[in-house]
């Protein structure tokens, strides 16, 4: 089941769903494919949030950093 999604204003990424426990951060793209990272910490998920470039900062910090699954 999909966590709740808020919209993003960004090019690449859709919309996002964070869950603080267990931490899971869930990162649907403009594609339509869903992928679901594990051990997000929160200052991640607002980080992710608040930048400028939600793209950019998903790409520098999260991509590579953290266990995923794609879902859809």
């Amino acid at each position: 089941m999909l966590l709740p999604q808020a919209s993003l204003d960004s090019s690449s990424l859709q919309s996002v769903g964070y869950s603080a426990e267990p931490g899971t951060l869930e990162i649907t793209f403009r594609s339509g494919a869903i992928y679901r990272y594990s051990g997000v910490p929160p200052h991640v998920y607002q980080a992710l949030l608040d930048a400028s470039s939600k793209g950019r900062y998903f790409n520098a910090v999260i991509r590579s950093s953290f266990r995923f699954e794609r879902i859809q």
